[in-house]
């Protein structure tokens, strides 16, 4: 069974998965192709959000404990030729990567996650941005036709990265009590209780869920993103649950 990655393992995948983003930016057969599963952006698009994000981020890292998300320092425009794009990808991540190498995994910096489970911690940072390298290199693939699944030590710690960070929550549960089980293949099970509290994430106890929700790593992680349909997971039980948790918008 795979592991939950540690910092340093982290900050190598998300090096590995910037370099595997840049090879479908150069394999493309033009820049202006549209990312099927980002309908509203072409490849110079998705490439651009990714190389400022994660400057966004680096400066984020740097300012430790700010009210708010840092601003990177202002830079050159985003280059257009393929080449100049390409060192520029690099040299994004590169600053990410040494921001939080040098504040370590348990530094304090701005999150936007609130009261989810996942602390306000560079090392929780770390662990949802291999999370949007991963996702985004899957949509920077698909563009050029060569989709390729998640890598499993990336897609394992992925599924517990997003139900941590993106779906525990304390607001209520506007349903019944519900329990969601997410099993996967490579050997392991996350368990959601869903009620008036919130949202929380716990160790499946043996008691029957309501419903379970299964796949492998990577199947399940790009359900969570949106990148396949409920098609490519295995439901058990009350269908209805999940769709809820799909559709329900926090913010109402």
């Amino acid at each position: 069974m795979p592991e939950i990655l540690e910092f340093p393992e982290l900050l190598r995948l998300m090096d590995e998965r910037s370099t595997a983003f840049r090879s479908a930016i150069a394999a493309a057969p033009g820049l202006d192709i549209v990312v099927p599963s980002c309908p509203e952006w072409t490849l110079f698009d998705l490439a651009e959000h990714i190389g400022t994000g994660r400057r966004a981020w680096a400066a984020t890292v740097a300012a430790g404990p700010a009210p708010a998300k840092a601003d990177p320092p202002d830079g050159p425009a985003v280059p257009r030729d393929r080449e100049a794009l390409l060192a520029w990808l690099a040299e994004s991540t590169q600053e990410l990567l040494d921001a939080l190498g040098k504040a370590g995994p348990d530094s304090e910096c701005w999150t936007w996650w609130g009261d989810s489970q996942s602390p306000p911690t560079t090392g929780a940072v770390a662990r949802h941005q291999l999370q949007q390298l991963a996702v985004h290199t899957y949509d920077a693939q698909l563009a050029i036709g060569a989709p390729q699944p998640l890598p499993v030590d990336v897609a394992f710690d992925g599924v517990e990265e997003f139900l941590l960070t993106c779906v525990a929550t304390g607001t209520a549960w506007p349903h019944e009590p519900a329990v969601v089980d997410h099993p996967v293949t490579e050997g392991r099970a996350w368990r959601l209780y869903l009620s008036a509290a919130g949202i929380r994430v716990a160790e499946p106890d043996g008691t029957p869920a309501d419903v379970t929700v299964s796949a492998t790593a990577s199947d399940l992680v790009l359900n969570f993103y949106g990148r396949n349909s409920l098609d490519d997971v295995t439901i058990i039980g009350d269908r209805r649950v999940f769709e809820k948790l799909i559709s329900w918008d926090r913010s109402a």
